[in-house]
């Protein structure tokens, strides 16, 4: 502890008051006068020196007399043998005079707050918040001082005064909600960033498409055949391979059934089975919402094709990493065709279909390609959109009138039996995707024909009950 005497002012305790402080303080004694045990007068600061006599007693500079009633610096809230010390760590503290010892008493309580609410409460607590971060802040710097001090005590050094540490600049403002800028990604505007390569290539192959039109009433019959041939087995790799047997394990499929439909799903290009997979888990999961990679929500142009020109919606991205997807990776079939998926799209997309006219019955490259390889190509896609366009949005739902997906005649005849896709939805296990029957169905005729050759096992269909109960309990009653 410091002492008051007639020497130089020297801290009066850990707290780090010193003359600078003092001089500062609110001098509140209506003569001006420091108050000692007995509330007598006993002297008053000139200068650097104390003046126990009080011969030079006088205001201290920032004299304060009008103090209202009940403020912490009135005289009959300072308590007995005090000074308030507004420049004291942490503000409104007492220093009390106590004979030679000097020490400073806590702050008086101050009451609560009045309840507030609303938007008067959160600005309270951002208030609040702010005392305390500069009430630490103050805390951090006596300590400081403090240490520093000490430190000088040690080494016979004069004491510096203390260091008041920059007030560091205000946290930048929270940034936008994230815009994607690449793969997964957000265009500045908000929007979903434009894959240009993808309109630029998709633009070139329908105007490829467009000409193979022309070239029709050129082509040999055997050619148009041919075309017709690698559309169905380009449509199998999708909606027996790609679709029912990886995406949603209704069935299984031996070793060389799964290659077969692994080479087709290469001719259809569009996308590996396991991204293909992959996307369409997700689509089921977050059917009609952004993690639906061709929300029909969006519209028919953006669930058709226009989900394939702009980046996968974040939500696509991050809803999309929280399933499950090793048992794709656990089959040999799909990690060899992920590997070596580019060498081979080129193979079977593109050089056995205009190779094989050319070389077995003459027909011109020109047309073999054209024809077997860009016109089939893009027919190919198209129908395998209209099931994420046409059949969300177009046809009555017999199975559950509370979601999209409809059932959609024409999609059925061009998808070879894609377009039953509300039963698909209701019932996404079924091997048949729709009810057995007397119905154009050519992808589950091939592989009830699988089974009776053994290459099909463990067909998984819904029973007939729990379909009868389902259309009675959400149908729309249209079948």
């Amino acid at each position: 502890m410091g002492s008051c005497g007639s020497s130089m002012w020297r801290p009066l305790g850990p707290s780090g008051v010193t003359t600078e402080a003092l001089r500062e303080a609110h001098w509140d004694h209506p003569e001006g006068q420091l108050l000692g045990p007995s509330g007598a007068a006993v002297g008053a600061p000139r200068g650097d020196r104390w003046d126990p006599g009080g011969a030079a007693a006088g205001s201290l500079r920032g004299t304060r007399r009008d103090r209202p009633e009940g403020s912490p610096l009135h005289p009959q809230r300072r308590p007995p043998g005090s000074l308030p010390l507004s420049a004291a760590p942490g503000g409104g503290h007492w220093l009390s005079l106590c004979g030679a010892g000097c020490r400073l008493l806590p702050p008086p309580a101050r009451p609560p707050p009045a309840a507030r609410c609303g938007r008067a409460a959160e600005q309270g607590q951002q208030e609040q918040e702010q005392e305390k971060q500069e009430e630490g802040r103050k805390q951090q710097e006596e300590e400081e001082a403090a240490a520093a001090r000490s430190g000088a005590e040690r080494s016979g050094r004069p004491e510096a005064p203390p260091v008041r540490a920059a007030r560091s600049p205000p946290p930048p403002p929270p940034p936008p909600p994230c815009r994607w800028e690449r793969g997964g990604e957000m265009a500045a505007g908000g929007g979903q960033a434009i894959v240009w390569r993808n309109v630029v290539l998709m633009g070139l192959l329908h105007l490829g498409a467009v000409y193979a039109l022309s070239l029709v009433p050129r082509a040999q019959l055997l050619t148009l055949l041919w075309a017709y041939f690698c559309f169905l087995v380009t449509a199998l790799g999708v909606t027996a391979g790609a679709h029912r047997l990886w995406s949603h394990r209704s069935y299984k499929a031996k070793l060389p059934l799964r290659i077969f439909l692994a080479a087709a799903n290469s001719m259809a290009f569009q996308n590996d089975i396991y991204e293909w997979s992959r996307d369409h888990r997700v689509h089921h999961k977050y059917s009609e919402t952004d993690a639906d990679p061709h929300n029909a929500r969006r519209g028919f142009f953006f669930s058709h094709i226009g989900w394939l020109f702009v980046r996968k919606h974040r939500d696509v991205i991050e809803k999309g990493r929280k399933l499950d997807f090793t048992d794709l990776l656990d089959d040999p079939v799909v990690r060899f065709q992920r590997k070596y998926y580019k060498s081979s799209v080129v193979l079977m997309c593109f050089v056995i279909p205009t190779f094989v006219p050319w070389y077995l019955w003459g027909e011109s490259l020109w047309n073999a390609y054209f024809l077997a390889s860009i016109l089939r190509y893009t027919i190919s896609l198209n129908v395998t959109w209209l099931v994420n366009s046409a059949a969300h949005m177009y046809g009555n739902r017999p199975y559950d009138k509370y979601i999209n997906p409809r059932q959609n005649t024409f999609v059925t005849l061009g998808a070879i039996g894609e377009g039953f896709h509300n039963y698909h939805h209701t019932f996404p296990f079924d091997y048949s995707a729709s009810e057995l029957g007397l119905k154009f169905n050519p992808t589950t005729w091939f592989i009830d024909f699988m089974f009776w050759l053994g290459l099909v096992t463990d067909r998984k269909q819904a029973p007939k009950e729990m379909i009868q109960a389902r259309k009675e309990r959400t149908g729309d009653g249209s079948a």
